[in-house]
């Protein structure tokens, strides 16, 4: 375990296909294996896109429950978090209707304001103790949360720009935070980007002081360019690089 102070999330397996990685995490027990792993790298949560037995992402409360019941055994009292995105169940209703159905439900739910009915999705989460995780793609986003009134009510804002180059993804996160920062929003800030600019976001999200997060559904490759083993060697080149930062 890492004795570093920076807030890393490990995100374990997004919507990569198997074929993507062989170590890539999808099965409740897998889930569980590599959320042990990643902590042991030093990560303080997860996030993970649960799967039906046909290794489909589903927000069905079956699979759901499995994979979060999984990882709180192997990792009692680590956090965990969940998605919510509309290409698993594109009807609003139907996504608000499954996740009232969860048992186990997860610590957070990630809710991204660009798509339809984010906001009855996540006053319906918050009614059933779920914190929500407002994922902010753009500034429109930003605009359409602070609209709903329900930032104060956000366990954390992620400012997720999905620029796939470094500068431009640097400045989508900028006008968002600018955003939140003028409307004196006040939940924590979890800055990461995805692909190519993966590390530099994390970087300066690292640089401000902001919370972070890093795993193979964001990049499969490590700073220098080789292919990561999996979450856990993620997680450790995050903190290596917290450790830089820090040093100044």
């Amino acid at each position: 375990m890492t004795s570093s102070t920076a807030w890393i999330k490990a995100c374990l397996n997004g919507s990569r296909r198997p074929a993507d990685h062989p170590a890539l995490p999808l099965t409740a027990a897998a889930l569980a294996a590599d959320a042990a792993a990643a902590v042991a790298a030093g990560a303080v949560a997860v996030h993970i896109h649960p799967r039906d037995d046909a290794g489909a992402q589903t927000m069905d409360p079956a699979h759901v429950d499995a994979a979060v019941r999984a990882v709180r055994a192997a990792q009692p009292g680590l956090p965990v978090g969940v998605t919510t995105g509309a290409w698993i169940e594109p009807d609003p209703a139907r996504r608000v209707a499954l996740a009232s159905r969860w048992r186990e439900r997860p610590d957070f739910a990630s809710v991204n304001f660009s798509e339809q009915g984010a906001a009855e999705l996540a006053r319906a989460l918050l009614e059933r103790g779920v914190g929500v995780e407002a994922g902010l793609w753009s500034a429109d986003d930003a605009r359409t949360l602070l609209a709903s009134g329900l930032q104060e009510r956000c366990v954390r804002f992620l400012v997720e720009p999905r620029d796939r180059e470094p500068a431009a993804a640097l400045a989508t996160g900028e006008a968002i935070l600018a955003l939140l920062e003028g409307a004196g929003a006040t939940p924590p800030r979890l800055l990461h980007g995805g692909g190519p600019a993966a590390w530099a976001v994390l970087r300066e999200a690292l640089r401000r002081g902001l919370q972070t997060r890093i795993g193979l559904e964001d990049t499969l490759d490590l700073p220098d360019g080789a292919r990561a083993a999996g979450n856990a060697d993620l997680v450790r080149a995050a903190f290596a690089i917290a450790a830089e930062v820090a040093a100044g």
